[in-house]
């Protein structure tokens, strides 16, 4: 098997993306996969080599994704937003050696350090020389190449479930496994009659693997957008007669806040489901009196593939809950003695399945950590169950900060913070926020004698890592509050 032979058998003249307005049929884009294969089989790309891929949401980033699956590499999707500090660490952490960029990483990656970073060749579309995208198409086709199914397919980068980023390992049968699960649910299968909305980013394993792969294995059309923009987005919604969207909650906030939206804006849409955050309980019922379309909730996780739960059911969306687990998906709540929680007792949930991820990069204490010696995946987050087996996330026992979706680990911040020679001490934690559910907020103590701005602070960060990682707020303390055992007590100023 192959995950990139999810574009085969669909009908030649069937449109598979539309990119910058411009669509792209199945057998075009089968053409140009081809290609592209051949280009690096012939540059010397092997099975199991590691190749970054820099791009947006665009035809760039499908073509490169597929490609690399196809000649048996292992595909490592990067936020072309990132600066380069980040993007070099994260190259050479999992030891890409080339890079595959689409225009809006152009201006990152010039800045990173190819010799530090480990990379032999970065390709850019309409680069200069031999670092020309454009060189590798054309050519003979290479065929795709044969993976078992527990061969790595993509290294996607993530909070994990303990401890500081890193890289996930999902194998071909991992991500199959959870396409093939969302199709064996009755309503939430995806049919070649469907428009997708491609406005989750690519490098996330929510629109990389529910929105683009699910869309081509079922030979859908997506729709893939570069920018979240709320007005641009509704218009998108209307010429393309978009059935399915599939966002984070702050896209649906954005909306049902829109002054002037069009109530007919979701006309065409048949399903709209929410995850990657918790989804405010007072949004759904706000967001389907103004379009008349109910927002459907799930759960998931990158070590998940990432699908474990939908609210779609025979029934209408419960206010709170995640849902019920996906076909062929086991879940467990398991209580702080290692037992099976009792309804309506707290419990972290477990999850098992073909979908539950291979490890984390290179780490295996943090392997051990996160999956049992019977493959189940201990994901660190905390709900209890109704009578009828629906669940409602409490808690997270883990310091995640989710900001419009995206996983923030304060460990992987504050490292970045202390990096700045006034910063003595620093803590960061998540406040709530109306659109991006949640924003980080660093607590600084500084240097004796160094008189610190907040906005130095703040760029300082962003100088090195992701915006949406960025303190868009900071506090200057004399000293941070610790418990008996030396912990920065989080909760404390959470509550300051």
């Amino acid at each position: 098997m192959n995950l990139a032979a999810i574009i085969e058998g669909h009908p030649d003249d069937a449109v598979a993306i539309v990119s910058r307005g411009e669509p792209t049929t199945y057998g075009t884009l089968r053409t140009q996969v081809g290609e592209l294969r051949g280009g690096l089989a012939r540059l010397g790309v092997e099975p199991g080599d590691r190749i970054a891929l820099v791009a947006s949401n665009n035809w760039f980033f499908a073509v490169g994704y597929l490609a690399v699956l196809g000649v048996g590499a292992v595909a490592v999707p990067l936020n072309p937003t990132s600066p380069a500090a980040e993007l070099e660490r994260e190259i050479k952490e999992v030891g890409a050696t080339v890079v595959l960029s689409g225009p809006a990483g152009r201006e990152a990656l010039a800045g990173v350090d190819r010799a530090a970073a480990g990379i032999a060749r970065v390709l850019i579309w309409s680069g200069e020389g031999e670092d020309r995208l454009e060189n590798l198409f054309g050519g003979e086709p290479a065929p795709v190449v044969e993976r078992d199914p527990d061969d790595l397919a993509v290294l996607i980068f993530t909070s994990g479930t303990s401890g500081a980023p890193k890289a996930a390992m999902l194998t071909h049968g991992n991500l199959r496994s959870n396409i093939d699960q969302v199709q064996s649910h009755p309503g939430r299968r995806v049919t070649p009659d469907d428009a997708l909305l491609g406005v989750l980013p690519l490098f996330h394993i929510f629109g990389l693997n529910v929105v683009l792969g699910l869309a081509l294995a079922a030979g859908a059309r997506v729709v893939l957008v570069e920018r979240f923009d709320p007005v641009a987005s509704l218009d998108t919604l209307q010429r393309h007669g978009i059935t399915l969207v599939a966002g984070a909650p702050p896209m649906f906030t954005a909306w049902a806040t829109m002054m002037g939206a069009n109530p007919g804006a979701f006309g065409t849409v048949r399903l709209a489901t929410s995850g990657a955050a918790p989804l405010a309980d007072e949004l759904g019922p706000a967001f389907e009196q103004r379009f008349g379309m109910p927002i459907h909730q799930g759960y998931g996780l990158t070590e998940a593939s990432p699908v474990v739960t939908s609210s779609l059911a025979d029934r209408p969306p419960r206010t709170g809950s995640i849902g019920v687990p996906l076909p062929g998906v086991d879940v467990r709540l398991v209580d702080e003695e290692g037992e099976d929680a009792l309804v309506g007792d707290p419990g972290e949930i477990w999850v098992r399945g073909p979908n539950v991820f291979k490890g984390y990069w290179q780490d295996e204490a943090a392997t051990r950590n996160a999956l049992t010696g019977d493959g189940w995946l201990r994901t660190g987050d905390v709900a209890v169950a109704d009578d009828d087996g629906w669940l409602y996330i409490v808690d997270r026992s883990k310091d995640l900060i989710i900001v419009s979706g995206f996983n923030v680990y304060p460990a992987e911040v504050e490292e970045t913070l202390l990096e700045h020679p006034g910063i003595a001490a620093v803590a960061v934690v998540g406040n709530a926020h109306p659109y991006s559910g949640e924003t980080v907020v660093a607590f600084v103590v500084t240097e004796p004698g160094r008189l610190l701005e907040e906005d130095e602070v703040i760029e300082f960060c962003a100088d090195r890592l992701a915006r949406y990682k960025c303190p868009t707020k900071v506090n200057f303390v004399p000293s941070l509050p610790v418990g008996t055992g030396g912990k920065v007590l989080r909760r404390e100023l959470r509550s300051a």
